[in-house]
């Protein structure tokens, strides 16, 4: 068995256990696997992911092609412009207040 990459926490290594696993290697896993501790940072926390010599190239293809698809499903959110309607509502209320105020004013005299 050889070291492929290391992770930190026992669910990213799973996680990435089951991924290579589905792809037909073999995987070991070593380190902070189901401690009495849940730490996902830190040495503490490393779980190194050994993969046989023979499927060492596999692994590493399958490692690439993630970080690829990864890439790639970061792609920024399209930005949504907030609608600026206080403009319009703010000439409104003027207009009312500017044909409103003519007519008080004559009913207050009148």
């Amino acid at each position: 068995m050889q070291l492929l990459t290391w992770v930190g926490g026992s669910f990213t290594a799973r996680v990435l256990a089951a991924r290579l696993e589905s792809e037909g290697i073999d995987v070991e896993l070593r380190g902070a696997i189901d401690g009495p501790y849940g730490l996902t940072v830190g040495d503490m926390a490393r779980v190194d992911i050994f993969v046989p010599t023979d499927q060492m190239d596999d692994a590493k293809l399958v490692l690439l092609s993630d970080e690829v698809d990864a890439a790639f499903d970061d792609a920024p959110a399209p930005v949504k412009v907030p609608s600026a309607r206080w403009p319009m509502w703010t000439a409104l209320v003027l207009l009312i207040a500017a044909v409103a105020a003519p007519v008080v004013r004559y009913l207050v005299s009148g």
